[in-house]
């Protein structure tokens, strides 16, 4: 039995991953302030970036619905039809803030309709 074994706490990689994966994070943004700075972007990158937000909400917002934990893994119909409301309101009024509240409405008025 060797000295060392035993004296590592059991979530050390668990903080091992946090520590790198914050660093991963902090060096993208430090990319961009810190290196570089108060120069323009090119306009290709400008237009790329515009699309970020609509790109990451529904990839944060998919698994949930289609896959929601208070399923047990199968898609709820309350939950589709939020999404399909706030995906229509979204559209129509291209408002992100609209289309959060409507989803929010429906899928509570859902979830009470249909228990």
């Amino acid at each position: 039995m060797s000295g060392l074994q035993g004296t590592m706490p059991a979530d050390a990689p668990v903080w091992t991953v946090i520590l790198v994966v914050g660093f991963g994070t902090w060096l993208l943004r430090f990319s961009f302030t810190g290196l570089i700075g108060d120069r323009p972007l090119p306009g290709w990158i400008l237009r790329h970036l515009r699309y970020t937000a609509v790109a990451v909400i529904p990839a944060l917002i998919a698994p949930l619905v289609f896959f929601p934990a208070a399923g047990g893994g199968a898609p709820e119909p309350a939950r589709l039809i939020a999404a399909i409301a706030a995906t229509v309101v979204g559209i129509a009024l291209r408002s992100v803030l609209g289309s959060i509240l409507a989803g929010f409405a429906v899928l509570y008025a859902m979830l009470w309709l249909l228990g």
